[in-house]
């Protein structure tokens, strides 16, 4: 099993900044995907962004692309979201998550993700 704890999360007025921490324990798998998801009151889970452990490579929602940026600290099993330019509507619990395996990319769906954080809020101020 492997636990996933989020921290940074809080308050911020809109074009802030904030960065997001996901720090892993437990099990350490071989190969895998990490991602923040998020979610607002009264809507569906968002993929945010994801990273894959052994090459790095990143994607993320259009909503986000060019704000936010994921890294890695394999070393410290800690993955990293960097958001700049906060705006209200990406006001929502954020969550950390991660695959027990990796193929050839990371997948978008949340249903390929088997461990979960408890989640993070972020929110943004008009």
């Amino acid at each position: 099993q492997v636990q996933l704890e989020e921290s940074g999360g809080g308050s911020v007025q809109a074009g802030g900044s904030l960065r997001l921490s996901c720090a892993a324990s437990g099990y350490s798998y071989a190969s895998y995907c990490m991602a923040w998801f998020r979610q607002a009151p009264g809507k569906e889970r968002e993929p945010v962004a994801r990273i894959g452990n052994r090459d790095g490579a990143t994607d993320y929602g259009d909503s986000v692309r060019g704000r936010f940026t994921i890294s890695q600290d394999n070393a410290k099993r800690t993955v990293y979201l960097q958001m700049n330019k906060l705006k209200p509507e990406d006001t929502a619990m954020y969550f950390c998550a991660q695959t027990s395996h990796f193929t050839s990319s990371c997948p978008r769906s949340s249903l390929y993700f088997d461990f979960w954080g408890q989640g993070t809020q972020v929110t943004v101020s008009s």
